[in-house]
């Protein structure tokens, strides 16, 4: 059996629907009630990672484990190791953590010292153990749906600067080859891009082009940025954030070919995930 947490994410919520397309028993893991999109046959439990114990009785009889970290997680809350040791009591053999490209390409930053933290716990288990550190996500452009719908407008910091952004479908593909990969992905660290480099200046054409209608790029400052990202995050991942979006490293503007290896087809381009998602951003009349 796998579990899957953050079962009903951008990455989570694919990765299930693959594990159970493949026949394999999985138990989705959330912190909110199931819904109707999980497949049949897929077993659901509501915990929270920042309760360890909470998670124990998912992983009764489970030989692979998803770890997916968010929110309060990334900032503070329950010990790695505590995580990692209710795992390996309960049985598990193989834990998949999905990290950060970062963890790769600085020293380790305050805005993810946790995860470079969770990262230590894993390698140092006894457990099997792969390390999935992907870039930026494609959809990370959810967070332009409102201001495209009401007012045709992509509003982002550092237009023009490029970086290889992934799709979270590509994620979950490549995770479920790792969870059912019997043990040859033990050890493995792999950083996941897309095929090209993509600036928001170009996103925001991509998602035009998805939706029909011309958008208009505005460039923010970095200040009018922060203050944006300081109403959902802490100051230290906002201005890690934005270190990344306006001055990227080389090893940051690099495609991996590690998503097409695994896969055996190229990573998904961010027009491609803008068609898929183009619903999202349906412009919106002053009628409706």
């Amino acid at each position: 059996m796998i579990v899957v947490t953050g079962a009903t994410g951008n990455v989570g919520r694919p990765l299930v629907q693959a594990l159970a397309a493949a026949g394999e028993q999985v138990t989705a893991v959330s912190r909110r009630p199931a819904d109707a999109t999980l497949p049949d046959g897929v077993r659901h439990h509501r915990a929270d990672l920042a309760d360890a114990e909470s998670l124990r009785t998912a992983l009764d009889g489970a030989e692979a484990l998803f770890l997916l970290l968010s929110g309060e997680l990334l900032t503070g809350g329950e010990s790695p190791a505590a995580l990692v040791d209710v795992a390996r009591s309960a049985g598990v053999r193989h834990v998949v953590l999905l990290s950060s490209q970062i963890l790769g390409t600085r020293p380790v930053p305050p805005s993810h010292a946790r995860l470079g933290a969770f990262e230590q716990a894993v390698r140092e288990s006894g457990l099997d153990w792969t390390i999935l550190r992907p870039s930026g996500f494609h959809s990370n452009a959810f967070a332009w749906a409102e201001p495209v719908r009401t007012g045709g407008t992509v509003p982002a910091p550092f237009g023009d600067v490029a970086l290889p952004t992934v799709d979270p479908a590509d994620l979950a593909a490549v995770a479920a080859v790792v969870l059912r990969g019997d043990g040859q992905h033990h050890g493995g660290t792999y950083v996941l891009t897309g095929p090209a480099p993509v600036s928001p200046r170009e996103q925001a054409a991509a998602l035009g082009e998805a939706t029909g209608a011309p958008l208009a790029f505005v460039e923010l400052s970095r200040e009018a940025a922060r203050a944006h990202l300081l109403a959902f995050m802490p100051e230290h991942v906002a201005d890690g954030t934005l270190d990344i979006l306006g001055a990227p490293t080389d090893a940051e503007r690099q495609v991996s070919p590690d998503v097409e290896r695994l896969l055996g087809r190229p990573a998904g381009t961010f027009a491609d995930w803008a068609r898929r998602n183009a619903a999202a951003f349906h412009r919106t009349s002053p009628a409706e």
